[in-house]
């Protein structure tokens, strides 16, 4: 899985990034709101860890662009701002968690693990579905209809 921290404090960084490495993760990083945006717009992430005060933006922009997009990337914003109505609006523009900093490095971990559940969890019923509809058209191929009658071929 590959994610992305958008994340100003490069201490902070190095420690999210170095422990999610260690989990077996693909991380970059991103210190500005230009780099955030230059990467989401080049590559694909299946998570992306967002702090919403930038020096050159604001988090909660990347965050619109992400989900004006498109984009089902799941997001965790990582933020400083720990009233409730930041929380709410984070939420409501579609981040998928929200995290107070400080915040203990295990709880991060598990709550991308989480998220990262819910990707996987998608990838399978997407992986369904295309089976299913590729049961279905091979269905259709294999059978003749004349008039009110149906002909199934794998059968005859």
């Amino acid at each position: 899985m590959k994610l992305l921290i958008i994340e100003d404090e490069l201490s902070l960084s190095e420690i999210m990034s170095g422990t999610l490495r260690k989990e077996g993760y693909v991380v970059e990083t991103a210190f500005t709101f230009a780099s955030a945006i230059e990467k989401l717009g080049a590559y694909n992430y299946d998570c992306v860890l967002l702090d919403i005060t930038l020096p050159d933006g604001n988090g909660l922009d990347i965050l619109e662009k992400i989900k004006s997009s498109g984009s089902s990337v799941n997001v965790i914003i990582t933020s400083a701002r720990d009233s409730i109505d930041d929380k709410i609006k984070g939420l409501e523009l579609g981040a998928d968690d929200y995290m107070t900093k400080p915040f203990g490095i295990r709880e991060l971990l598990a709550r991308v693990k989480a998220n990262l559940r819910k990707v996987e969890a998608n990838i399978e019923e997407q992986v369904a579905a295309q089976r299913n509809q590729e049961k279905k058209e091979e269905k259709k191929e294999s059978t003749i209809k004349v008039g009110s009658l149906l002909l199934d071929l794998e059968k005859y």
